[in-house]
């Protein structure tokens, strides 16, 4: 018998009462950025310190042999022992939001276990939404089942979620509407749910993504590269930056959002 092996409903349960404790805290620190400069980081650096000390004093306590991913590849080879456990916490996303007390902000955990993503979360403390799945399950935001669209075609009631200065990358043929909340990660669990039918990411890390990787495929949608192939974010273990564009949706819509999408030069 396995003597590490940990159930995993324990370890679900584990990220997600760890992430709700940790939005509490992150509470503390929401809306209360310097109002004179556009990028407080001496808050974001305090809020961004005091949670990941929260996140390993919790691990310690539970899992003490487990590991923190540190933005690079794990170099263990296959193992059945407790090495083969690797959390990803990333404290913050949405920080412009975060600071100026916009709700469209959250935090994320997902666990690798041989370097294979087997769970992730992803919660927003001012809303209250947490959007959680187990690999090859259904993904849910709380205890509803959640699902991406089911629109077989886009439309002018449809909905494409973008980032900063996406204007100055596209010359935008999108019939439907297009938004830019803030934050990556709810930008995807949006999908997820069917509330938008694609979002427009950039400039994201494994860190960033690994978590709502997770949901997003659990919901039946995929990250695409703009050249219709699926995205390998496991390439990106080392902690590098994803230097290319990429859709987050269903597969089937693919092809119609892409060809409205026609780079700017």
């Amino acid at each position: 018998m396995d003597k590490d092996h940990v159930p995993i409903e324990d370890l679900k349960s584990f990220a997600l009462e760890f992430i709700q404790k940790a939005g509490e805290e992150a509470l503390e620190f929401y809306g209360r950025g310097a109002p004179q400069v556009k990028f407080d980081e001496t808050l974001i650096t305090k809020a961004e310190l005091q949670l990941n000390q929260l996140f390993q004093k919790a691990l310690l306590a539970r899992f003490p042999a487990h590991h923190c991913f540190d933005g690079r590849s794990p170099e263990e080879a296959y193992t059945h022992d407790a090495k083969r456990y690797v959390w990803i916490f990333d404290p913050l996303d949405g920080m412009s939001n975060f600071m100026a007390g916009i709700p469209v902000w959250g935090m994320s955990i997902a666990l690798l276990e041989n370097k294979w993503p087997v769970l992730g979360a992803f919660y927003m403390p001012a809303t209250g939404d947490l959007f959680h799945a187990v690999a090859g399950r259904q993904a849910f935001r709380g205890t509803q089942a959640i699902r991406v669209s089911s629109q077989e075609s886009i439309s002018d009631e449809s909905v494409l979620l973008t980032f900063s200065r996406f204007h100055q990358h596209y010359q935008n043929g999108f019939p439907g509407k297009q938004l830019n909340l803030g934050c990556t990660s709810a930008h995807i669990c949006y999908v997820a749910m069917g509330c938008a039918e694609a979002a427009l990411i950039a400039n994201e890390s494994y860190q960033d993504l690994a978590a709502v990787r997770v949901i997003m495929e659990a919901a039946g949608g995929h990250f695409m590269r703009m050249d219709g192939t699926k995205f390998p974010i496991a390439e990106y273990l080392e902690g590098q930056t994803a230097d290319i564009h990429l859709l987050a949706l269903p597969t089937a819509l693919f092809t119609q959002v892409n060809r409205c999408l026609e780079k700017s030069f």
